[in-house]
Order: C-alpha cells, then sequence, then structure tokens
C-alpha cells in the first residue's frame, strides 16, 4: 500500500535506492544495454557461468539502442544473456507497431542475431519449457517473444482494451481481478526452494588507484587524448577493475592505447554511443571501473543513459575528446561546444577539462578514485606542458598562473585550450598596458 507514496521507497520506477536493485529504469530503452553489459562482464571478464535475463516491452522495442544492443550480443556471442519481449501489443496511448505479429517481431529478432523463439506467453508450463531450451543455446543471445493479452483474466471491459497504463484497480474491478488470479493459483500449498548458486560473487573493494611517474618535460607538446591514452593504460596496470570502451573513434580519443596494452578489458561498442553507455553501466554493475569514451559530440545522442545513469548511482567515467571549436577541420557537426553545460548538469557529476599532459594524467587518476559520474573533456591539438611532473591536482581546486607584479590587475578564467589563449591574451593586455 506504499507504492508511489511521497514517502516511501516504493517508486513507481525502482532505483538503487532499493538494495536489491542494480540499475534505475524508467526511461524505456536502456535495461538491454545493460544487461548486454552485465552479461560481456560475466562471460569474458568475471568468466563465471551465469545468465542475465532482460524483459522489455514490445513498445520498448521501438527504441533504437535497444537493437544497438542486440548487435552488440551479437557482436560478442552473448549466450549467457536472455531477452524476454512481453508482446501484449500495447503501448502506453496506443498500439506498439507490431501489434500482435509475433512472426515479424521474431524475424527482426532474428535478423539482429538472436537465437529467436516464440511462446504463449500465459501457459506457464511452455513458457518454463521455452526457458529451458533458451538456457542450451551457445554463440548468440537468445530473444522469446511471449504474446500475452493485457489485463488477463480480469474481464471484458479490462482484458486487451487501451486506456489501463499505469492505472490501478478499484472496488469491484479489483476484487473480481484478485478472485481470478486466485482461481488460476493451485490449491494445495506448494514450497518452492530456490536453487543455491554454487559460490556467491561479491563486488571486491578496489584501494586508491595511483598514476605512474610522469616523465613530461615543460614546453614539449602533447595532445590531453594522447596523455589520456597514457593514463589509462598506465592505471589499468596497476588496477585490474579498470575497463575501457570506445565508440569506434578509438585511434582518435586514444583509447587504443589501452586496447593495445590489455584487450581483454577493452571493449569496442562500434557507432552506438547510448548503447556504449548502457553497456558501462552494466559493466560497473558488476564492480568494474569502465572508462567510455568517443568525440565530446557524440557523446550528446547518449544523454538520456548518462542521465539514468546517474539515478542508478553508477560509477562511470566519460571521456570526450575532439571538444570545442579548435578541431577546425572537421567541422561543426564535431565541434563539442553544449557537452559542459550537460554534463554538469547531470546529479553529483565532476568536470574536468585538463589543459596539458601533466594535468589530463592526473584528471584520469583522479576521476577513476571517484565514485560516481565524471566527465573529461580532452583537446585535438597538441599543447605546451605547463606543470612539472609532481604537481598535485584536486578536484575541485584550480590552478592560478600569477603575473608579474605590477602587472594590471586583471583576472581571465580558462580551461584547456583557451589557458593557451588566455594567457596569450594576458600577456598582450600587459603589453597594452606597458
Amino acid at each position: 500500500m506504499n507504492l508511489r507514496k511521497i514517502d516511501s521507497d516504493l517508486e513507481g520506477h525502482p532505483t538503487p535506492r532499493l538494495s536489491f536493485v542494480d540499475v534505475a529504469t524508467g526511461s524505456l530503452g536502456q535495461g538491454l544495454s545493460a544487461a548486454a553489459g552485465m552479461a560481456y562482464s560475466a562471460k569474458y571478464i568475471e568468466k563465471i557461468p551465469i545468465k542475465i535475463f532482460c524483459i522489455c516491452g514490445d513498445g520498448e522495442m521501438s527504441e533504437g539502442s535497444c537493437w544497438e544492443a542486440l548487435l552488440f550480443a551479437w557482436k560478442y556471442k552473448l549466450d549467457n544473456l536472455i531477452l524476454i519481449v512481453d508482446m501484449n501489443r500495447f503501448g502506453q496511448s496506443e498500439e506498439a507497431p507490431h501489434k500482435h505479429d509475433v512472426e515479424l517481431l521474431k524475424g527482426k529478432l532474428h535478423a539482429f542475431g538472436a537465437k529467436a523463439f516464440s511462446v504463449n506467453g500465459h501457459n506457464l508450463q511452455k513458457l518454463t519449457m521455452t526457458l529451458q531450451k533458451a538456457k542450451k543455446i551457445t554463440g548468440q543471445p537468445i530473444a522469446i517473444v511471449a504474446k500475452t493479452f493485457k489485463g488477463k483474466y480480469f474481464g471484458e471491459t479490462i482484458e486487451d482494451k487501451p486506456g489501463w497504463h499505469g492505472k490501478a484497480l478499484e472496488g469491484e474491478e479489483a476484487k473480481r481481478a484478485i478472485e481470478s488470479i486466485k482461481s488460476l493459483m493451485h490449491a494445495e500449498d506448494v514450497t518452492l526452494t530456490p536453487i543455491k548458486p554454487e559460490k556467491l560473487v561479491l563486488k571486491e573493494a578496489v584501494s586508491k588507484i595511483s598514476l605512474k611517474a610522469l616523465s613530461y618535460k615543460k614546453g614539449d607538446k602533447v595532445a590531453t587524448r594522447n596523455a589520456y591514452g597514457t593514463a589509462l593504460k598506465n592505471i589499468g596496470e596497476t588496477c585490474t577493475k579498470i575497463v575501457a570502451t570506445d565508440g569506434d573513434t578509438k585511434n582518435s580519443t586514444m583509447a587504443i592505447t589501452f586496447a593495445n596494452a590489455y584487450p581483454d578489458r577493452f571493449i569496442e561498442a562500434c557507432i552506438a554511443e547510448q548503447n556504449m553507455i548502457g553497456v558501462a553501466v552494466g559493466l560497473q554493475a558488476r564492480g568494474l571501473i569502465p572508462f567510455a569514451s568517443a568525440f565530446a559530440a557524440f557523446h550528446t545522442r547518449s544523454f538520456d543513459f548518462i542521465r539514468m545513469a546517474a539515478i542508478s548511482m553508477a560509477n562511470l567515467k566519460i571521456v570526450g575528446s575532439h571538444a570545442g571549436v579548435h578541431i577546425g577541420q572537421d567541422g561543426p557537426s564535431q565541434m563539442a561546444l553544449e557537452d559542459f553545460a550537460m554534463m554538469r548538469s547531470v546529479a553529483g557529476s565532476v568536470v574536468l577539462y585538463p589543459s596539458e599532459a601533466v594535468s589530463c594524467e592526473n584528471a584520469v587518476m583522479l576521476v577513476a578514485n571517484y565514485k560516481g559520474i565524471a566527465y573529461i573533456r580532452t583537446t585535438r591539438g597538441a599543447t605546451p606542458v605547463l606543470y612539472p611532473n609532481d604537481e598535485v591536482f584536486e578536484i575541485g581546486k584550480c590552478k592560478v598562473h600569477k603575473a608579474p607584479e605590477g602587472s594590471p590587475k586583471v583576472t581571465i578564467i580558462a580551461g584547456g585550450i583557451t589557458l593557451f589563449e588566455g594567457i596569450a591574451l594576458f600577456i598582450y593586455s600587459c603589453s597594452i598596458e606597458g
């Protein structure tokens, strides 16, 4: 009786406020991506024989991210992932596109690489038999299309009728529905004993992650994207919980440095940024520390996944390269300008925009130790090293480049590539004043 009450943990959609919930739901089309991330971790990183089950609605299958997730599951042969589609033909306000054409949806799932089954979702015996068959499939993900009728057995005014989304039954309608459900249940007492797992899989605590000694020379020009790749490789050497994924831009974001060093902990997510973030959320739910990189501009496509990751209390690190107009040659479609505001609007987020190699490597180390959503913005072009290799950095604290005594009292606040423009402007203003 406490469901959806202001003082209850039982919200309309569950979140990790509940101890048995790993990933928040509510924005549709994201569960399958998170499940794919969990399945990947179980099969290739943890190497444990578990099955991941994901239930989606047929209306939810209109989301493109579901099909991104299926392609990902096919690419990596995630035979430990079982998708169950509840095909009751309704969305929220009208019929879902496939209506009750089971074979049409089943064919699409097959075309995306899944071993597809169909079953009467109200026949528990056949549903159980289908699940047993699904567990024996190897080499590809499994999808089960379960044909159902919304409000089945609840009476002709409710069963298979629109207009009941998210509504509770009341009065006589509720009583009839409860009696109908009771009549379907076994009269005798049945004791169900769940199968005990062979072993408990516990999330291991991660000790503080530190950088290896840096060896940059002041004045040398190094792109922060290159420093990101170097730092990720270095912390990956000391912490096996570090994993990385990228949206087919690893040779530009320089996540390729980590990929070459630890191919067993690098996941190519292809050009599907939404699914990439969802997979990363699934990975962190298994106790890993994922870094997800792409061009900063392309992370705008996955913003809803990032927003939901925050609601999931996810420990997720996002890296956006080729930021701002500085990339020049690639044109405006590649220039991330709104990513700063976007990422700062995420609850509990940390946003870092390092200006050169030493600060960038430290940024990678700092966000690896930060529990929550963190974003690092990197630059394509090379910038001169400003700081000594042993410089100490902290989240939330800026560095001040002091001017000589007697200089004009002007303060310029800058970050990343704009720091060097700011310094140039300051020098110019000093020369004008002088």
